[in-house]
């Protein structure tokens, strides 16, 4: 990836614009990480950009980025600028663009963000960013208590990067996040979910959390139940515990899951019908929430003697012709009643052993 970033910033040199590879990118170069888009930052404007690359396109021009898809990776170019007064405690009101990198990087969050590469591959580092990735310590671009007025949500970005890289926080960044954590609140909770998630899947969500509930920032999200996640990295597990679905942002597959975890929690998760009922992967996570033993639950899981109500040796049909009845509700009874007895290997799930449990069972109703 490096090597094609490289020669998409040529391209933009040979355009005689300065151009940078910026951000987390170059982070996770450093700590040998991989990286799914690059960011780059130039002097060229946003109109210069896209007469550079004709196929590229401008998602919100008075944010002066470009994206470019090219060699199968997503760059993203943003112009050098200033940023002026900040609306909402999130983004700036007013941009100017500038032609110098120096400036530029001064308005970013935290110097491990600010390491640059050139056309070359030389790293430029001018706030010491480098020295921070090797001390393992997230430290602001400047004041901290201005970082994190200015735009609430680098207060939750702390504390993931934390999470995500094993990393601690600046005592300044920690005086900061105490002095503006009420600034949380008014955040979307889309952007706020954002953040969480990445913290949430980083497999160090057990650490994350635990610098929330230090924060006390579980009051400030709205996560009332955040201690009482335990055990799971599993992000659709976290979210089922918190149940916040009601403010916070999910489809209405995540939600269904959600509600089907948290009923699954109190219930035997090597139960036959339960993990029929429910299914493997709503049983799996609830389990490791629990601390039961996934491989034992996949185990039983797997040999159940049917999976789903069309595994049954029988069709409706075959029912009603057994009855002599039309269709009814009746048939949902009787396909409950004789899932059960299959699971739990009281009746063969065989055609005419079921057809003489209906008869016998079903023939008066």
């Amino acid at each position: 990836m490096l090597d094609n970033a490289l020669k998409l910033i040529k391209e933009l040199t040979e355009h005689n614009y300065k151009a940078y590879i910026v951000g987390g990118f170059v982070r996770d170069l450093l700590l040998g990480r991989e990286s799914q888009d690059i960011d780059i930052a130039t002097n060229a404007t946003p109109k210069e950009i896209q007469e550079v690359f004709q196929d590229s396109f401008l998602p919100t021009e008075d944010y002066g980025s470009v994206v470019v898809n090219k060699y199968g990776i997503r760059f993203e170019i943003t112009t050098f600028r200033k940023e002026f007064m900040y609306q909402d405690h999130r983004k700036p009101v007013e941009i100017e663009y500038i032609d110098d990198l120096y400036q530029d990087l001064l308005r970013r969050d935290f110097t491990i963000n600010a390491i640059c590469i050139d056309e070359n591959g030389e790293i430029i580092d001018f706030l010491g960013g480098r020295d921070d990735l090797e001390r393992k310590l997230i430290r602001t671009v400047g004041d901290a208590d201005e970082r994190f007025e200015q735009d609430a949500l680098r207060i939750l970005r702390a504390i993931r990067f934390a999470t995500v890289l094993d990393f601690q926080l600046d005592a300044d960044v920690v005086v900061a996040i105490r002095k503006h954590r009420d600034l949380l609140k008014e955040l979307s909770y889309h952007r706020k979910k954002e953040e969480l998630d990445k913290m949430f899947v980083s497999g160090r969500a057990a650490q994350g959390i635990e610098m929330l509930l230090d924060f006390h920032l579980d009051k400030h999200l709205n996560l009332e139940h955040l201690s009482d996640v335990k055990n799971t990295n599993s992000l659709i597990g976290i979210w089922s515990i918190l149940n916040v679905e009601d403010i916070y942002p999910f489809s209405n597959n995540e939600k269904e899951m959600m509600k089907d975890i948290r009923e699954v929690m109190p219930l035997n998760n090597y139960d036959p019908f339960v993990l029929f009922e429910y299914g493997l992967y709503v049983n799996s996570v609830a389990g490791e929430m629990k601390g039961l033993d996934k491989k034992k639950i996949t185990e039983s899981y797997n040999s159940l003697v049917i999976h789903s109500r069309k595994d049954l040796d029988i069709t409706s049909e075959e029912i009603m012709d057994a009855l002599d009845r039309e269709p009814g509700e009746y048939l949902g009874d009787i396909y409950d009643d004789i899932e059960k007895e299959v699971l739990y290997h009281r009746l063969n799930n065989d055609k005419g052993d079921l057809l003489n449990y209906i008869k016998k069972h079903y023939a008066s109703i």
